[in-house]
């Protein structure tokens, strides 16, 4: 990859923010397609969903990618879109079941391709040719979590880092190899806390188990601690690895590793030298953020740039 790399966060659909975001960059439109003469955007899911121009995101993002000036991972939306739409077998259903609180969460997707199915089918098709998870000599990108032996079998069993209609349908059955493995990294790690109520997520749904910092030793810290999310009443105790599925965890000697999904609030910044999310809640009136790689090996919040 001979240009240098500008990732960008979490989307969903608002594409007045992404246009803003580029053009801060030096990003241009030229014949459909923004283009930068030295970089090449790095987008790292979920461009659908939640805001107000979602086929606008989606008209940017693949006119990049399709023109070679951007690199697109599917995030958890893209595939929760794709078993949403996959039927389960010819007597019906879904591979995505039509719950109440799975229709919510694409609701603004379906509602703007209301009357354009055929549109709408088509950017399903394309979902399906992005790839899981992306890797160089100089960095990492997956949507939600890089964890070595999920990332290990997705490429011994994946085809070309992508999935396949087949891989598609095994991927639902809870429990499998590829079920964790696809879970995990789209969606990240995620434990119950012994003796914890839990806590009613952005959605409105009751959660019991908490998202984890998996790039931190889990035999280290405590509940409150690992848990991405701020939550006040989780017990600062030892974390009881054996409820864990495995113990592993992202190194700090590892290259660094570019990532979304978990709807961090205030100001971006960095966890780690090689740790860096950009997904900063622009669903909910947070930031759109991008960080420009250039030749460094270690991580400056310097290069964060946000709208």
């Amino acid at each position: 990859m001979d240009k240098m790399i500008d990732f960008i966060g979490d989307i969903h659909g608002h594409a007045d923010k992404l246009e803003e975001l580029l053009q801060k960059m030096g990003y241009s439109c030229k014949s459909g397609s923004y283009s930068h003469p030295e970089r090449k955007a790095f987008f790292v899911g979920d461009y659908i969903d939640r805001g107000p121009k979602i086929k606008e995101t989606l008209g940017i993002v693949r006119a990049m990618v399709e023109s070679e000036n951007a690199i697109a991972l599917m995030g958890n939306h893209e595939y929760n879109a794709i078993c949403f739409h996959f039927q389960e077998s010819d007597r019906g259903g879904h591979l995505r079941k039509h719950e109440i609180k799975n229709i919510i969460q694409h609701y603004k997707t379906l509602e703007q391709f209301q009357n354009r199915q055929k549109e709408y089918e088509d950017y399903i098709d394309w979902f399906k040719t992005l790839p899981l998870f992306y890797e160089t000599d100089k960095f990492r990108a997956v949507h939600a979590c890089w964890d070595n032996s999920h990332i290990n079998y997705l490429r011994a069993n994946l085809v070309d880092n992508k999935l396949t209609d087949d891989l598609i349908y095994q991927s639902v059955k809870k429990g499998t190899q590829l079920n964790i493995s696809i879970e995990d990294t789209l969606k990240g790690k995620e434990i119950k806390v012994p003796n914890w109520t839990g806590f009613t997520d952005k959605d409105g749904t009751n959660r019991t188990e908490i998202r984890i910092k998996w790039w931190e030793d889990p035999t280290k810290t405590n509940y409150k601690a690992i848990s991405v999310e701020p939550l006040e009443d989780l017990p600062e105790t030892p974390i009881e690895t054996s409820l864990l599925k495995n113990v592993d965890y992202y190194n700090e000697t590892d290259k660094p590793v570019y990532f979304g999904h978990y709807w961090l609030k205030g100001n971006p910044t960095l966890y780690r030298d090689n740790i860096c999310c950009l997904d900063y809640s622009v669903a909910k009136k947070g930031h759109l953020v991008a960080y420009r790689l250039d030749d460094e090996t270690k991580l400056n919040e310097d290069k964060l740039v946000f709208v």
